[in-house]
């Protein structure tokens, strides 16, 4: 007989995320996901200054807010045809990319890694021989055996005093867990160091942008940033070299660590990389712009379709006809009045809550 699991909310991935599914002699029979916390940007921006709206939209997420940031002013200035600054795309594409840079070590470790690596196991590891193969994949300077040493020495502290704090309620011990006790120290190890190198890029959106997060440098037109390289007050030399220097130093993290165990977690279970695939549809809209009009882009845009990269099609602006005619929405299955699916120009959303239903809301 199948059983109805709920899970809510989804704490270490999305807070607000709820997710049921209903299971049948051990197999995932349907699955439901939704969120039910109703925000209402759209309702609160309501008969403001265009001009204010992207301080308030930001405020959609207390993760990613620069992006929001980011996409609502462009709204305006798409819409006013502004031309911007060359240095204010540089100080903007800073602070995307440093906000990038945050956004995917925090996602791969501190959200995601602990599905992977067993903590606990970390205690039953050598760290001489875990450092020597971690210095057989990388030059990274902290993998050496004192450092392991060290990690293996707190995490044993936590058991010991019973604070295990997030680490509890893992799944130690489970058997799909397939890392050895050695590649698991050297995993907690760059867990904990990933907690410092994603708080040392914020700190240049905090250079930038004022402070993080919710950024207060931007304005419809460039950004609100005084430019005296004489200046102490003003963003200067100092300040620029401040951020080449932490850009650096997460260039080598990334290089050294992030990307070596994101290659060796996909190596060591590569039987879960055709999960959860879901729709092969994919959009990416041009970013990191490298002129005033938006003409010239660093990343590109396009769609891909059924993950054919046959199909690929490019988006080469913001104001791409392409882009700009085939994008639409559906809140056939959102706690919206109405079911219509419609291009983003002519909506409007409406509140409509009711109970959880299977087949609709």
């Amino acid at each position: 007989m199948a059983k109805r699991i709920v899970i809510d909310p989804v704490t270490r991935i999305e807070g607000h995320l709820r997710i049921d599914v209903e299971v049948d002699g051990g197999k995932v029979q349907k699955a439901w996901s939704s969120g039910q916390m109703f925000r209402g940007i759209e309702t609160i921006l309501l008969g403001r200054d265009p001009r204010d709206a992207w301080l308030f939209t930001q405020r959609f997420c207390g993760v990613c807010t620069t992006v929001h940031a980011i996409a609502s002013v462009r709204a305006v200035e798409n819409a006013l045809k502004m031309e911007i600054p060359l240095n204010a795309q540089y100080i903007r594409n800073l602070i995307v990319l440093a906000h990038a840079m945050h956004d995917h070590i925090v996602h791969f470790y501190q959200l995601s890694a602990l599905d992977w690596v067993d903590v606990l196991s970390a205690l039953k590891a050598d760290p001489s021989q875990a450092s020597a193969l971690a210095e057989s994949l990388s030059p990274w300077p902290k993998n050496g055996r004192l450092e392991l040493k060290a990690v293996q020495d707190k995490v044993k502290g936590f058991v010991e005093a019973g604070q295990l704090g997030i680490f509890t309620n893992g799944y130690w011990g489970h058997p799909a867990m397939k890392l050895s006790p050695e590649v698991n120290l050297l995993a907690v190890s760059h867990y904990l160091q990933a907690l410092e190198y994603q708080r040392k890029v914020n700190q240049i959106v905090a250079i930038l942008g004022g402070k993080t997060p919710n950024i207060q440098n931007l304005a419809v037109g460039g950004v609100a940033n005084a430019i005296n390289l004489d200046n102490e007050a003003t963003l200067n030399m100092n300040k620029l070299f401040m951020v080449k220097d932490i850009l650096d130093e997460m260039g080598a993290f990334i290089e050294q660590v992030y990307f070596v165990d994101v290659c060796a977690i996909a190596g060591m279970y590569p039987d879960w990389l055709g999960y959860g695939a879901g729709v092969t549809n994919y959009l990416a809209v041009p970013d990191i712009p490298l002129d005033t009009k938006g003409r010239r882009f660093d990343l590109p845009g396009g769609t891909i379709f059924d993950g054919d990269l046959a199909t690929v099609k490019q988006i080469r602006t913001f104001d791409d006809w392409y882009f700009k005619k085939n994008v639409s929405e559906s809140i056939a299955h959102a706690w919206y009045d109405g079911d219509w699916t419609k291009h983003p120009y002519e909506e409007e959303t409406v509140p409509k809550y009711t109970s959880f239903d299977d087949s609709k809301k």
